[in-house]
Protein backbone atom coordinates (compact mmCIF):
# COMPACT_ATOMS: atom_id res chain seq x y z
CA UNK A 1 0.00 0.00 0.00
CA UNK A 2 1.22 3.50 -0.85
CA UNK A 3 1.72 5.76 2.19
CA UNK A 4 -0.83 8.55 2.56
CA UNK A 5 1.78 11.37 2.37
CA UNK A 6 2.95 10.06 -1.05
CA UNK A 7 -0.65 9.91 -2.30
CA UNK A 8 -1.18 13.53 -1.24
CA UNK A 9 2.12 14.62 -2.84
CA UNK A 10 1.21 12.83 -6.08
CA UNK A 11 -2.24 14.43 -6.08
CA UNK A 12 -0.75 17.88 -5.57
CA UNK A 13 1.74 17.24 -8.37
CA UNK A 14 -1.04 16.27 -10.79
CA UNK A 15 -3.02 19.35 -9.75
CA UNK A 16 0.05 21.56 -10.35
CA UNK A 17 0.45 20.10 -13.85
CA UNK A 18 -3.17 20.91 -14.73
CA UNK A 19 -2.97 24.43 -13.27
CA UNK A 20 0.28 25.09 -15.17
CA UNK A 21 -1.25 23.85 -18.41
CA UNK A 22 -4.29 26.09 -17.94
CA UNK A 23 -2.03 29.07 -17.23
CA UNK A 24 0.07 28.45 -20.36
CA UNK A 25 -3.07 28.15 -22.48
CA UNK A 26 -4.42 31.41 -21.01
CA UNK A 27 -1.14 33.19 -21.78
CA UNK A 28 -1.14 31.85 -25.32
CA UNK A 29 -4.74 32.95 -25.84
CA UNK A 30 -4.04 36.42 -24.44
CA UNK A 31 -0.98 36.86 -26.65
CA UNK A 32 -2.81 35.73 -29.79
CA UNK A 33 -5.54 38.31 -29.12
CA UNK A 34 -3.14 41.08 -28.07
CA UNK A 35 -4.33 44.56 -29.05
CA UNK A 36 -2.20 46.15 -31.73
CA UNK A 37 -4.26 48.99 -33.14
CA UNK A 38 -5.33 51.92 -30.98
CA UNK A 39 -6.33 54.45 -33.60
CA UNK A 40 -9.37 56.58 -32.76
CA UNK A 41 -9.71 54.85 -29.39
CA UNK A 42 -10.77 51.56 -30.98
CA UNK A 43 -8.87 48.39 -30.24
CA UNK A 44 -8.38 45.84 -32.99
CA UNK A 45 -6.06 42.88 -33.36
CA UNK A 46 -3.80 41.71 -36.11
CA UNK A 47 -5.71 38.76 -37.59
CA UNK A 48 -4.31 35.51 -36.21
CA UNK A 49 -4.04 34.14 -39.75
CA UNK A 50 -1.69 36.98 -40.79
CA UNK A 51 1.47 35.21 -41.88
CA UNK A 52 4.80 36.32 -40.50
CA UNK A 53 6.96 38.02 -43.07
CA UNK A 54 10.70 38.68 -43.13
CA UNK A 55 11.80 42.03 -41.71
CA UNK A 56 15.12 43.72 -41.09
CA UNK A 57 15.90 45.04 -37.62
CA UNK A 58 18.81 47.42 -37.11
CA UNK A 59 19.93 46.35 -33.66
CA UNK A 60 22.22 48.50 -31.53
CA UNK A 61 25.18 46.77 -29.87
CA UNK A 62 26.52 48.82 -26.98
CA UNK A 63 29.85 47.02 -26.64
CA UNK A 64 30.84 47.64 -30.26
CA UNK A 65 28.94 50.92 -30.63
CA UNK A 66 27.35 49.87 -33.92
CA UNK A 67 24.02 49.07 -35.54
CA UNK A 68 23.89 45.65 -37.15
CA UNK A 69 21.17 44.47 -39.50
CA UNK A 70 19.43 41.38 -38.18
CA UNK A 71 16.81 39.34 -40.03
CA UNK A 72 13.61 38.50 -38.19
CA UNK A 73 9.99 37.73 -38.96
CA UNK A 74 6.86 39.45 -37.73
CA UNK A 75 3.14 39.43 -38.48
CA UNK A 76 2.51 42.89 -39.86
CA UNK A 77 -0.79 44.60 -40.62
CA UNK A 78 -1.30 46.11 -44.05
CA UNK A 79 -1.77 49.70 -42.81
CA UNK A 80 1.60 51.60 -42.85
CA UNK A 81 1.32 52.96 -39.32
CA UNK A 82 0.45 49.54 -37.93
CA UNK A 83 3.33 47.96 -39.85
CA UNK A 84 5.77 50.51 -38.44
CA UNK A 85 4.47 50.00 -34.91
CA UNK A 86 4.88 46.21 -35.11
CA UNK A 87 8.37 46.60 -36.59
CA UNK A 88 9.40 48.71 -33.62
CA UNK A 89 7.78 46.30 -31.19
CA UNK A 90 9.89 43.51 -32.73
CA UNK A 91 12.98 45.70 -32.23
CA UNK A 92 12.00 46.46 -28.62
CA UNK A 93 11.51 42.73 -27.99
CA UNK A 94 15.19 42.21 -28.83
CA UNK A 95 16.17 45.00 -26.44
CA UNK A 96 13.90 43.76 -23.63
CA UNK A 97 15.19 40.19 -23.93
CA UNK A 98 17.87 39.05 -21.50
CA UNK A 99 20.76 39.32 -22.16
CA UNK A 100 20.25 42.36 -24.33
CA UNK A 101 22.77 43.93 -26.69
CA UNK A 102 21.21 47.31 -25.84
CA UNK A 103 18.93 47.26 -22.76
CA UNK A 104 15.95 49.61 -22.57
CA UNK A 105 13.55 50.27 -19.68
CA UNK A 106 11.09 47.60 -18.61
CA UNK A 107 7.62 48.27 -20.00
CA UNK A 108 8.90 50.21 -23.02
CA UNK A 109 6.39 50.13 -25.85
CA UNK A 110 5.20 51.92 -28.94
CA UNK A 111 1.86 53.68 -28.48
CA UNK A 112 1.34 54.43 -32.15
CA UNK A 113 3.11 55.31 -35.38
CA UNK A 114 1.55 57.71 -37.86
CA UNK A 115 2.85 57.58 -41.43
CA UNK A 116 2.17 60.70 -43.48
CA UNK A 117 2.46 60.55 -47.27
CA UNK A 118 4.70 57.48 -46.92
CA UNK A 119 7.62 59.82 -46.22
CA UNK A 120 7.22 60.99 -42.59
CA UNK A 121 6.80 58.62 -39.64
CA UNK A 122 5.72 60.11 -36.31
CA UNK A 123 6.63 57.58 -33.62
CA UNK A 124 4.79 57.91 -30.30
CA UNK A 125 6.58 55.96 -27.54
CA UNK A 126 5.23 55.42 -24.04
CA UNK A 127 6.49 57.21 -20.93
CA UNK A 128 8.07 54.01 -19.58
CA UNK A 129 10.43 54.05 -22.56
CA UNK A 130 11.80 57.50 -21.69
CA UNK A 131 11.62 57.05 -17.93
CA UNK A 132 13.52 53.76 -17.96
CA UNK A 133 16.08 54.65 -20.62
CA UNK A 134 19.72 54.79 -19.56
CA UNK A 135 21.17 58.29 -19.66
CA UNK A 136 24.21 58.81 -21.84
CA UNK A 137 25.02 60.32 -25.20
CA UNK A 138 26.06 57.03 -26.76
CA UNK A 139 23.19 54.90 -25.41
CA UNK A 140 20.53 57.41 -26.40
CA UNK A 141 21.98 58.03 -29.87
CA UNK A 142 22.14 54.29 -30.58
CA UNK A 143 18.50 53.90 -29.54
CA UNK A 144 17.25 56.73 -31.75
CA UNK A 145 19.43 55.60 -34.66
CA UNK A 146 18.21 52.00 -34.41
CA UNK A 147 14.56 53.14 -34.44
CA UNK A 148 15.12 55.32 -37.50
CA UNK A 149 17.23 52.72 -39.35
CA UNK A 150 14.76 49.89 -38.67
CA UNK A 151 11.87 51.92 -40.05
CA UNK A 152 13.90 52.99 -43.09
CA UNK A 153 15.06 49.43 -43.81
CA UNK A 154 11.48 48.18 -44.02
CA UNK A 155 9.54 51.19 -45.32
CA UNK A 156 10.86 52.34 -48.65
CA UNK A 157 10.51 56.05 -49.37
CA UNK A 158 10.66 57.05 -45.71
CA UNK A 159 12.53 60.36 -45.54
CA UNK A 160 11.89 61.63 -42.00
CA UNK A 161 11.18 60.27 -38.52
CA UNK A 162 9.86 62.30 -35.57
CA UNK A 163 9.81 60.81 -32.07
CA UNK A 164 7.25 61.77 -29.41
CA UNK A 165 6.78 60.54 -25.84
CA UNK A 166 3.15 59.93 -24.87
CA UNK A 167 2.02 62.16 -27.73
CA UNK A 168 4.12 65.13 -26.63
CA UNK A 169 7.34 66.64 -27.89
CA UNK A 170 10.20 66.31 -25.46
CA UNK A 171 13.59 68.05 -25.45
CA UNK A 172 15.67 64.90 -24.97
CA UNK A 173 15.25 61.19 -24.51
CA UNK A 174 17.07 60.85 -21.17
CA UNK A 175 19.08 64.07 -21.09
CA UNK A 176 21.13 63.84 -24.27
CA UNK A 177 19.51 62.66 -27.54
CA UNK A 178 17.62 65.58 -29.08
CA UNK A 179 13.99 64.63 -29.66
CA UNK A 180 12.99 68.06 -30.95
CA UNK A 181 14.60 67.36 -34.31
CA UNK A 182 13.25 65.36 -37.22
CA UNK A 183 15.66 62.54 -38.08
CA UNK A 184 16.61 61.66 -41.64
CA UNK A 185 17.20 57.96 -42.38
CA UNK A 186 19.83 58.87 -44.97
CA UNK A 187 22.01 60.31 -42.19
CA UNK A 188 21.51 57.30 -39.91
CA UNK A 189 22.09 54.63 -42.59
CA UNK A 190 25.78 55.53 -42.69
CA UNK A 191 26.13 53.91 -39.23
CA UNK A 192 24.53 50.59 -40.12
CA UNK A 193 26.82 47.64 -40.84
Amino acid sequence: MIPRHLQIAFGLLVLAVFVSAAYVMALHSRESHRATYRADGHTMSVPSNTPAEPVTLCVAYDDEGVLIRRSASAALPTEPGGRARELLRALFAVYLDKPSPHPIGEGSDVNEVFVINNSLAVVDLNAAFARGHRSGVWEEALTVDSIVATLAANMHGLAQVKILIDGQERDTLAGHADLMTVYRPADVNQLVQ
